[in-house]
């Protein structure tokens, strides 16, 4: 896919809206067993970068230093008909010292307003470090099941109209 078909998809309302949620993406990852892994993360759209931060001890991060190809899924819950945001990348990790500002800002859009300042002033106490991990979107799809779907349903009802 070629970053204008990239771009056309992300700049698309419903995936705007995805991007600035606060529903937790789910980032997948080739685990160091070579297994799958599917963790939510809370995120940060940058406008060209999906941001997540995370510590250097925990497991994705080793894994994604070895195998930098990662999968997002930013979807609704429990909203008819659903949304969905597919996105494919590479990692990249940076290491930073406190915490970054991207893992303050996804935070702020999935904990309640009124125990904010207690959690920040928390995380900034405990974390003496993190890693910001980039996900610069390199193939996105986007099925709204009303004017996108999955292809293979498309496939189906193209073969079932005669059109295929």
């Amino acid at each position: 896919m070629d970053r204008d078909q990239v771009i056309e998809v992300l700049e698309r309302p419903i995936a705007q809206r995805l991007l600035g949620s606060g529903i937790p993406a789910r980032l997948a990852y080739t685990g160091l067993d070579g297994g799958p892994r599917v963790v939510p993360v809370a995120f940060w759209w940058t406008g060209a970068e999906i941001v997540v931060c995370s510590l250097p001890t925990m497991a994705k991060v080793p894994a994604l230093r070895r195998d930098p190809r990662v999968a997002v899924t930013i979807d609704t819950q429990g909203e008819w008909p659903p949304r969905v945001l597919l996105v494919r990348g590479t990692a990249r990790i940076e290491h930073v010292d406190g915490v970054p500002d991207e893992y303050v800002a996804a935070s702020r859009k999935i904990t309640p307003a009124e125990v904010f300042p207690e959690w920040e002033t928390g995380v900034r106490a405990l974390y003496d470090e993190m890693v910001r991990i980039r996900v610069e979107p390199e193939w996105a799809r986007l099925l709204d099941f009303e004017t996108t779907i999955p292809q293979a349903v498309e496939d189906l009802v193209r073969a079932k109209s005669g059109q295929g």
